[in-house]
C-alpha cells in the first residue's frame, strides 16, 4: 500500500488541498483529482472514474454536494478497480433531525455516502467536521469582510469552527496509518464563538472593521443569486448555516484528539494565521 499513489477527489477544495499538500510533504504520490486538477475527475463524466482509480489502494473522497449522491456508485467502481483505504468527508448532524432545517438535501446526500462505504468491504474512516473557520478567509464570505459587512442568516448562533489544517491532519492519519479504520470522528475547534467575536478577532488580526448583520433566510439566498451563485448553491449555504443559527455546532467534540492526539487549533490561532499569509488584503 505504501508504494500506490493516493487518490485525492476534490484536490482543489478547502480540506482536498491540504491533504494533497501533506501526504507531498511526507514523500507519498498523490493523484490530485477535480474537474480542473491535475488528473480529471468529474462526478458527472463515469469515464473519468477508471483512470483516476487506476492503481490506487487508498483514496481521500470530498463528496458532490448536489443530487443525486454519486458516492456510492463511486465506492462501488472503487472496490471493483482494488482500493483497499478510504477516507470519506461528510458532516456533522448528518444523522440529527433538523440539524440543516426542515430540508433534509444535504443529510441524505451524506448519509448516502456514509452508508454506502459502511456496507463496502473497505477500510473506511468518516470524518464529520463542524464549520470550517477558512469558510471566513475565501470565496463570498472573505470578499464581505474586506468589504466592511457580513450579512448572514445566522442570528446570535455559535459554533466550534473548525481549521481545516485539522481536517486534513485527521485525513492522512486515517490514510497512512493504523487504527482508524471503522471510526467516525467528529472534528470541531476547542470552543465556540458567535460571529461577531470571530469578526473581532479578524479585525485585530487583519486590521479590519467589520459588521456583523444578521438577515432572513429568503434575503440572504437572493442576495447570493444576485452575485451570480445558484439558487440550489444559495439554498445550500443558507441551510447549511442553521447549523449556526440554532448552535448546533456549539457542541465542542473529541474527534481531532481522538484521531491525532492533541487539542484542536483555536479560531484565534486559525485567524492569526490567515492574517499572517493575507487573507483579507486587498
Amino acid at each position: 500500500m505504501d508504494n500506490a499513489p493516493v487518490l485525492v477527489i476534490g484536490a482543489t477544495g478547502k480540506t482536498g488541498r491540504k491533504v494533497t499538500a501533506r501526504l507531498r510533504e511526507q514523500g507519498i504520490e498523490v493523484r490530485a483529482a477535480s474537474r480542473s486538477g491535475e488528473t480529471r475527475f468529474d462526478w458527472a463524466d463515469q469515464s473519468t472514474w477508471k483512470p483516476a482509480l487506476e492503481g490506487v489502494e487508498r483514496m481521500y473522497v470530498v463528496p458532490l454536494d448536489a443530487p443525486p449522491s454519486r458516492t456510492p456508485e463511486l465506492v462501488q467502481a472503487a472496490e471493483a478497480a482494488g482500493v483497499r483505504r478510504l477516507v470519506l468527508l461528510s458532516a456533522r448532524g448528518v444523522d440529527v433531525p433538523d440539524y440543516f432545517g426542515t430540508d433534509t438535501t444535504a443529510s441524505g446526500l451524506h448519509l448516502a455516502g456514509e452508508r454506502a462505504v459502511r456496507e463496502s468491504g473497505l477500510e473506511w474512516t468518516i470524518l464529520r467536521p463542524s464549520w470550517f473557520a477558512q469558510n471566513f478567509t475565501e470565496g463570498d464570505f472573505r470578499d464581505a469582510i474586506v468589504a466592511g459587512e457580513l450579512a448572514l442568516p445566522a442570528g446570535d448562533g455559535r459554533a466550534a469552527f473548525v481549521d481545516t489544517e485539522d481536517i486534513a491532519a485527521v485525513a492522512v492519519a486515517a490514510l497512512t496509518e493504523d487504527g482508524h479504520a471503522g471510526q467516525v470522528y467528529e472534528l470541531t475547534g476547542p470552543r465556540a464563538v458567535g460571529l461577531v467575536e470571530l469578526l473581532d478577532e479578524i479585525g485585530r488580526a487583519a486590521g479590519i472593521g467589520t459588521r456583523y448583520v444578521p438577515v432572513g433566510e429568503t434575503e440572504f439566498q437572493e442576495a447570493l443569486v444576485a452575485e451570480g451563485v445558484s439558487p440550489a448553491e444559495a439554498k445550500l449555504w443558507s441551510d447549511a448555516l442553521h447549523a449556526i443559527r440554532t448552535s448546533g455546532d456549539a457542541v465542542v467534540a473529541d474527534g481531532v484528539r481522538r484521531a491525532l492526539g492533541r487539542e484542536p487549533r483555536d479560531v484565534a490561532d486559525v485567524v492569526r494565521d490567515e492574517a499572517a499569509r493575507g487573507a483579507w488584503q486587498g
